[in-house]
């Protein structure tokens, strides 16, 4: 079989390489034989299924080789640029299969895929050893001899049940399907309870909180020690380590996921958000939102080696997966920027159609960034390589928050979480994303990530402090986890825990599984699209009310009120808080306060004469309610509390 492989290798490589002047008209750089777009396999052709697929193979294939270094050595790049032509090869030979009637080309289109799919591994392998020769002999160690390395696979490949690929979409995978297994974890961070939840996505169950803080209000105390808004989170190549980021307290938390222990703080700048390890492991990166740079951390030495000067504003950082680029979505200033690794440089800034992008996710190819713009519903895709240009942009809907990347046996997809109509958005990837699925999920989804093998995506539930588990072959919720109080960021790390239960450290849920539910909707006949979901999380003596709030005008002042009727006047009203809606018509809102004392008469004497209160939302300035509420879930016995009275009628 080797001999074999390498007679056919010496074949294909006479045509890889005059086929290489042909299709590097799209590469940016390099000389070009025909113009853009002038393809001469199909120039003028009819557009249909099979040219697409035919133009998008090219497409792909033109810009893998053109972004492939040039190293100096021979053996490498020669086996760089025709893993990017052989891919290209086996790309088009499927689409021939899917639409050709020829036998003749069909049995040679078979033999393409067989034989330089057999290449792409040998050249992987070799790719492999030269590199890993001349890092040796650049430290002046002894060479290595390493195994055949992973096929590389392209967008226009789905995976088949079964196969060793990647899910993850986090720009940090190698390539490694992980099948969901009760050594893998799901984890949360809780903003409000300050805690990490802890899942096993085996039997969808809690196993516990890792507390890194007190919840408010003794987080606000002059003497606290403990993080605060734990919000942002990112976990290492080897799974050994996730790293926690706490707004309030300006810190990052490394934890072992073997023993969820505490290894050790780093306190950084103002305000940081979100923070994730480069591919090598080497390097934390993490942004400082309230401050213009990300500070780059050493992890094992715990101390903060050097920033990178970014846009005012960095909002979250992922790599590409060969490690080359950085990418700096900001949540202030309508600019992503592409930071070169090796100078830790901008060396590209892209306008975003909004200012406030939260979250990204690149694609395990390497070919493409999705990020979000929560103030204005958008979702945007841009090309990981340079010129790094604007793909596309998604009208996803208002409060979207997160996006994650799924490859599974039915292709390649996009998942976006949209808190303002609480569903996961499904986009088929491609030219042009398609919408192909939406997913009702609960109150305000925000974090999103997929399983180690692309089957399923946990969704964490902001105003439901729960997660969701999505099935993504069926798109459809199978099962709901309650967690800590307003997750945040969400991560599934495949194979956290090597060994054992995994459940040493962590800590009952307790006071954080206390809160209640609420459901403000438009009133009848008003024509009206406000809407509205409201938490209320235990918080000891005080409780904290969040509001999302939907389908009202934008860039106008709104008051969310307590009141005695649920119809004008209202009777006696009591302002719980007031915001302005961004440029979706939406926002988030909070308010800390004796809430429950409030809603939750204590006394059973006083509850028989007590009238049921309700919540609205106007105009500042007045007028009409926008949105009243609807529903009502009855919050968790607290010690000393009596229940919840009955929802109200209607």
């Amino acid at each position: 079989m080797a001999g074999y492989a390498f007679r056919r290798l010496g074949m294909s490589a006479a045509a890889g390489f005059i086929a290489l002047s042909l299709v590097s008209c799209e590469s940016p750089g390099r000389g070009a034989a025909f113009p853009p777009h002038a393809h001469p396999s199909h120039a003028g052709a009819q557009g249909g299924p099979f040219t697409r697929k035919m133009d998008e193979s090219m497409r792909l294939m033109a810009e893998a080789m053109a972004d492939s270094r040039m190293t100096g050595d021979p053996d490498h790049d020669f086996a760089a640029a025709m893993v990017a032509h052989h891919q290209g090869a086996v790309d088009m030979a499927k689409a021939v299969l899917e639409h050709g009637k020829d036998p003749v080309l069909r049995r040679l289109a078979q033999e393409i895929i067989v034989t330089q799919q057999q290449e792409i591994g040998v050249m992987k392998g070799r790719m492999t050893a030269t590199s890993s020769a001349r890092r040796d002999a650049e430290r002046g160690a002894p060479g290595r001899n390493p195994g055949p390395a992973e096929p590389v696979r392209r967008p226009a490949e789905p995976i088949r049940p079964g196969e060793e690929v990647s899910g993850g979409g986090s720009g940090t995978d190698t390539g490694t399907v992980i099948p969901i297994s009760g050594q893998d974890r799901v984890y949360t961070a809780d903003q409000t309870s300050n805690t990490v939840s802890v899942i096993d996505p085996a039997a969808n169950r809690l196993l516990g909180v890792i507390r890194l803080g007190d919840p408010v209000p003794g987080a606000l105390s002059p003497l606290y020690r403990g993080q605060l808004l734990v919000h942002g989170m990112g976990f290492s190549p080897d799974h050994r380590t996730i790293a926690v980021v706490s707004i309030g307290s300006n810190s990052v938390t490394l934890i072992e996921t073997a023993t969820n222990k505490v290894k050790g703080v780093v306190y950084i700048g103002r305000s940081p958000h979100e923070t994730f390890f480069t591919p090598d492991g080497r390097e934390l990166w993490a942004t400082v939102r309230g401050e213009d740079y990300v500070s780059v951390i050493d992890p094992v030495r715990m101390k903060e080696k050097r920033r990178v000067r970014t846009v005012n504003g960095p909002g979250m950082v992922l790599f590409r997966p060969d490690g080359r680029y950085a990418f700096v979505p900001s949540s202030f200033t309508p600019e992503v920027d592409v930071v070169d690794t090796r100078t830790y440089r901008v060396v590209a800034r892209v306008p975003q159609a909004s200012p406030f992008s939260p979250n990204l996710a690149v694609s395990r190819d390497g070919t493409e960034v999705w990020f979000t713009l929560k103030d204005s519903g958008k979702t945007q895709v841009m090309s990981a390589r340079p010129p790094f240009r604007i793909l596309a942009t998604l009208d996803t809907g208002p409060i979207t928050n997160h996006v994650t990347l799924v490859d599974n046996a039915k292709g390649h997809f996009g998942y976006v979480t949209v808190g303002g109509e609480n569903m996961v958005k499904v986009y088929r990837r491609g030219r042009t994303p398609t919408l192909v699925a939406t997913i009702p999920t609960g109150d305000l989804p925000h974090g999103i990530w997929v399983s180690g093998d692309g089957t399923r995506v946990y969704v964490g539930l902001e105003n439901q402090d729960a997660v969701a588990a999505v099935d993504t072959l069926r798109n459809r919720v199978i099962a709901m986890i309650p967690i800590g109080q307003q997750p945040q960021q969400l991560l599934y790390v495949p194979r956290a825990v090597p060994s054992g239960k995994g459940t040493d450290n962590l800590m009952p849920l307790g006071v954080a599984g206390l809160a209640g539910h609420l459901t403000l909707s438009a009133p009848k006949g008003s024509g009206g699209r406000g809407h509205a979901t409201v938490s209320v999380n235990a918080l000891g003596a005080l409780d904290l009310l969040q509001v999302a709030a939907t389908g009202l005008e934008p860039g106008k002042n709104y008051t969310l009120w307590l009141t005695e009727n649920r119809t004008a006047p209202f009777g006696r009203k009591e302002a719980l808080t007031m915001f302005t809606t961004n440029a979706a018509g939406a926002q988030v809102s909070q308010a800390i306060g004796l809430l429950r004392e409030v809603l939750t008469p204590t006394a059973a004497a006083e509850r028989a004469t007590a009238h049921e209160r309700f919540l609205i939302i106007t105009r500042a300035d007045g007028g009409a309610a926008v949105a009243i509420q609807e529903s009502r879930e009855p919050m968790p016995p607290t010690p000393g509390l009596a229940p919840d009275p009955a929802p109200a009628a209607g």
